[in-house]
């Protein structure tokens, strides 16, 4: 089955949930930005989590579906295709997302997956280094994507239940844990509300607003870092590190985002505000058990709504 770009939006890619165990090599995780919303839609189409799907941001795109199949989306709200739910499309029908209205990126899973060649085990595009994905790029208006060929179909009307989302905010309080060099800034993150940079990316969430001050100015050695990582350059304004973050960096690590608050970040836009708070890392490991937890049971209740 193929699904042919219409029109690609501001930026569309291919995303799965990442490439692991190659960051000695200096390969970034990449993957979804959010990969709460990406492993929803999948679900909600009957497909394993990783499964490769569609990431749009701030603009969605339009396509044709040249057979019968099953889709979803989850993430911010593009209009379109109503999220939490299912939707069955029918050959030559149209879906046309526009600009986002709240949040920033919207993710579209179709039954079966996209056929996208695994490479360094994983499908998603990683725009920086140009592999992986659909030719290693975004979306161009007249690609066509193939589709695995699933007959799948569901049963009854039925919803996600919209308390296993995040708490999608634009202006969300963001959980840490203390960072590495903390102690080298006074009084921590915890500062009142930062305002989201237009010089943010897929790299990194760009932060302004009061400047951090740093103790001192030891030289660092390079040291990991992962996406949540949050950096304070010589300019004092922080930077969030996100899916296509380098490896390894040299700049004071002041705190570090919980994994299940990452989608929150994900989903910010130039002009939101974020602010910080800091928790135990007893906290954080709770927090995502629990989340695997539910996606856990979503995924066993949905095995009988499909046929």
């Amino acid at each position: 089955m193929e699904i042919t770009v219409i029109r690609p939006g501001m930026l569309t890619t291919v995303q799965d949930l990442g490439r692991c165990g190659h960051r000695a090599l200096g390969v970034s995780p990449g993957g979804a930005m959010d990969p709460f919303a990406l492993r929803m839609a999948n679900l909600l189409v009957g497909n394993d989590g990783n499964t490769a799907g569609l990431e749009m941001t701030l603009a969605g795109a339009e396509f044709e579906f040249g057979a019968d199949t099953l889709v979803a989306v989850a993430g911010a709200d593009m209009g379109g295709l109503e999220s939490r739910r299912p939707h069955r499309v029918k050959a030559g029908e149209r879906v046309k997302f526009g600009p986002a209205k709240q949040g920033c990126r919207t993710y579209l899973a179709v039954a079966g997956g996209f056929q996208i060649k695994s490479l360094l085990g994983g499908c998603g595009t990683d725009l920086r280094s140009k592999f992986g994905g659909h030719a290693g790029r975004a979306l161009l208006a007249g690609d066509v994507l193939e589709v695995h060929d699933v007959k799948r179909d569901f049963t009854g009307v039925w919803f996600a239940d919209q308390s296993m989302f995040p708490n999608y905010s634009a202006s969300p309080v963001i959980r840490v844990v203390v960072g590495a060099e903390a102690a080298e800034f006074s009084g921590g993150i915890s500062r009142p509300e930062f305002t989201v940079s237009a010089k943010s990316d897929r790299m990194g969430i760009r932060l302004d607003g009061a400047k951090f001050a740093r103790n001192g100015s030891r030289q660092l050695i390079s040291s990991a870092v992962n996406p949540g990582t949050i950096q304070v350059p010589p300019d004092g304004e922080p930077i969030v590190l996100m899916a296509d973050a380098q490896t390894i960096g040299g700049y004071p690590r002041i705190a570090h985002v919980i994994s299940a608050d990452l989608p929150l970040l994900a989903q910010l836009k130039p002009g939101d505000k974020v602010r910080f708070t800091n928790v135990k890392i007893a906290a954080a490991h709770q927090v995502w058990r629990e989340r695997e937890r539910n996606f856990g049971l979503l995924a066993q209740g949905l095995h009988m709504k499909f046929q």
